[in-house]
């Protein structure tokens, strides 16, 4: 028995005390439990399972400080926990408690700082203030607004031929090294958005410095929150992050702000759930994806959008893609297109041919954009969009020499004005916004036309 003599007159406040390391505030006693397995990437715990439930999160104690993990799967007499740190510390018959589900309390004073995927930061200054704890509730589908406001990013290939509205998802898909990071960079520098939140998921560790101080900047960093997990962190901290990041814009979201938020990319944020699913026993079923990887995109990118009921504020998320093996039919990009509101796609042809961004204007669609273009505009689109459609069609027969001009009235047009509009639309970052891209593209023509160069688009 555990005598309380001496210690507090209060005996239930004294055992707290005798246990304070094993409890917390307004609590007795923690659940705890034993490990009995571990593995590189999970291990097993014995003693939770009567009190424990998927999501959960534990944590254990070592040399090194506290360590912590997510139940992922529960049976009957253990439960397997997947760490967000390395188990390297940690040994058979450790102890470990539950702490229950996590709550996230983003707060405003976030704006401005860089934290980790469980709400830590890591940009070096002080501590977080935690608000009010969030309860991530998608607004139902009925009390959702309706979208029906564009902005322009500044990009001209975008706000020309896959224009954007506030609360839209859309993704960016392209394989790797076609200056998919590039062109997120250039859209978050949009001045529409009252904060951003990023996300960056399994990013290389050396650019997020990069990123955060040159491509964002001072200015814009003001205004963001920055969510990072880079590509040597653990599974569970890769998955995470997206979960976070969304977290913190649905706070901004409901109290009224428009929020641009970009995840980079949820490519990896699969991976991660991936990884997680298959070493907590589930089968894949396409291409090495467990079923649980396609039930949990959706969960993700269904939070953004519009809010509910009269609030103003609404999540417009750009969601990059990272095409395995340039397929852009892949279980990730297949499932991600059908979820989300458009989808502009880089090509590697077009990046090879230095134009950047390299966006293929044919591929790439933006189902909002009858709500952003004028009447005016959408005739404009549909001229280009037919004249490059021609021009591109054509390009082997021009090669082996058998175009004749004058033949094809058309053609002769799309030969003249096409490649003046792929010049038109190369756009660096250096280069600065643009606020009116149809008037750019329409200078661009007039420059470089010729008298008897015949009728515009």
């Amino acid at each position: 028995m555990l005598s309380t003599a001496g210690l507090d007159a209060n005996p239930l406040l004294a055992l707290e005390r005798l246990l304070g390391q094993y409890s917390r505030p307004g609590e007795l006693v923690r659940t705890g439990g034993r490990v009995t397995e571990i593995s590189a990437t999970q291990y097993a715990v014995r003693g939770l399972s009567g009190a424990a439930c998927i999501g959960d999160i534990v944590e254990h104690r070592t040399h090194a400080g506290l360590r912590s993990g997510e139940i992922v799967r529960v049976t009957s007499d253990a439960v397997l926990v997947s760490p967000f740190e390395s188990t390297a510390d940690l040994g058979v018959g450790a102890t470990v408690f539950n702490h229950g589900a996590i709550r996230l309390a983003p707060d405003d004073s976030w704006r401005g700082r860089v934290i980790d995927a469980l709400g830590r930061p890591i940009d070096g200054g002080p501590a977080l203030f935690a608000g009010q704890a969030s309860h991530s509730v998608r607004p139902p589908a009925m009390k959702r607004q309706r979208v029906d406001a564009a902005f322009r990013t500044g990009v001209r290939v975008v706000d020309v031929f896959t224009p954007i509205c506030y609360g839209q998802r859309i993704g960016v898909f392209a394989g790797s090294g076609v200056g998919k990071s590039t062109l997120l960079a250039m859209l978050a520098a949009a001045d529409s958005f009252d904060t951003a939140v990023i996300a960056l998921v399994g990013e290389r560790g050396r650019e997020v410095r990069e990123f955060i101080e040159d491509t964002l900047g001072a200015g814009n960093l003001a205004k963001s929150v920055a969510v990072v997990s880079t590509s040597d962190e653990s599974a569970m901290m890769r998955r995470r992050a997206p979960l976070t990041a969304m977290t913190v814009a649905e706070h901004f979201r409901d109290q009224g702000h428009r929020v641009l938020l970009i995840v980079d990319s949820v490519t990896r944020f699969a991976h991660a759930l991936r990884e997680v699913a298959t070493a907590a026993g589930e089968p894949p079923v396409a291409r090495g994806y467990p079923a649980s990887v396609f039930t949990e995109l959706p969960k993700l990118l269904e939070r953004a959008g519009p809010g509910a009921g009269d609030s103003r504020g609404s999540i417009t998320a750009i969601i990059s893609v990272l095409v395995d093996g340039d397929d852009h039919n892949d279980p990730v990009a297949d499932t991600v297109r059908g979820i989300l509101d458009g989808h502009i796609v880089l090509d590697r042809a077009i990046a090879e041919q230095g134009r950047f961004p390299a966006v293929d204007p044919l591929a790439s669609i933006s189902r909002l954009a009858p709500r952003a273009w004028s009447p005016s505009e959408r005739d404009l689109v549909d001229r280009l969009r037919s004249m490059i459609s021609r021009y591109e069609d054509t390009r082997d027969i021009r090669l082996l020499g058998a175009y004749a001009p004058g033949a094809d009235l058309e053609l002769d047009v799309a030969v003249r004005q096409v490649p003046l509009i792929y010049e038109a639309l190369v756009q660096r970052p250096e280069n600065g916004r643009s606020p009116d891209p149809f008037g750019d593209i329409a200078r661009h023509l007039k420059s470089k036309e010729a008298p008897d160069a015949g009728p515009k688009p």
